[in-house]
């Protein structure tokens, strides 16, 4: 879980640059719009790893899935929208709901992981 912790840390530094490059930076209100969404979904899931590590910590062992899943998430999602903000072509957010997916995923796996506390 340490390496997670480590790649969740990262994402968190990126998502604050983005976050303020966005704020500070840039001027085009779509480019803005997108860094501001892309911060705000990469420092969800990366709360979100912390979580897992948590819920590993008590037992619920599935929840080691979760960071597979969420920082790949972030990684597509907020990596796509900065991408298009720092003038990447717009059909390069196509991409981005595959991001999004994986945020979906690695929700469900925390839903899962947390039903194995009832059984411990």
């Amino acid at each position: 879980m340490r390496i997670w912790l480590i790649l969740a840390a990262v994402c968190g530094f990126l998502g604050v640059a983005g976050g303020a490059f966005g704020a500070h930076g840039v001027q085009d209100p779509q480019a803005r719009e997108w860094l501001r969404t892309g911060a705000l979904y990469a420092f969800v899931h990366v709360l979100a790893v912390f979580a897992s590590v948590v819920l590993v910590g008590l037992g619920a062992d599935r929840a080691r899935l979760a960071p597979a899943l969420f920082l790949p998430g972030v990684l597509i999602f907020t990596g796509s929208l900065y991408a298009m903000a720092l003038g990447a072509p717009r059909w390069f957010g196509a991409i981005t709901p595959i991001g999004g997916l994986l945020f979906l995923a690695g929700w469900a796996a925390l839903a899962w992981a947390a039903l194995q506390l009832d059984q411990a």
